[in-house]
């Protein structure tokens, strides 16, 4: 995973090996999204040590995907608005082969 600033700069193995340098905005917006999924996770980890009642946690359960979906969505919106607008002005044709077969992945 990269990160920003003169921290770690491993590339996740799984990923293009391409980074993208955010704005300080853009990344504590971001990482306080994630921030507050990784508490409503941890939420549901202790719903199910407390053994609460299945509905109960499957609401939560709702609000998680809720909420990762949002991050997404403002992660997709801001690729689009930057990396994919950037690279068709400086003549990289191929980004919308890269976002069309994004979209399709997104979409199953």
């Amino acid at each position: 995973m990269t990160m920003t600033g003169e921290e770690n700069t491993a590339v996740c193995p799984a990923c293009s090996g391409r980074i993208k340098e955010r704005s300080e905005k853009e990344y504590k917006d971001l990482m306080n999204r994630l921030k507050r999924i990784e508490g409503q996770v941890r939420g549901l980890q202790k719903m199910l040590e407390e053994n609460a009642y299945c509905p109960d946690i499957l609401v939560q359960v709702s609000a998680v995907n809720s909420a990762l979906s949002s991050f997404g969505k403002v992660l997709l919106a801001e690729h689009f608005r930057s990396c994919v607008t950037e690279d068709i002005r400086n003549g990289h044709e191929e980004a919308v082969d890269e976002m069309v077969a994004l979209l399709q992945k997104l979409m199953r």
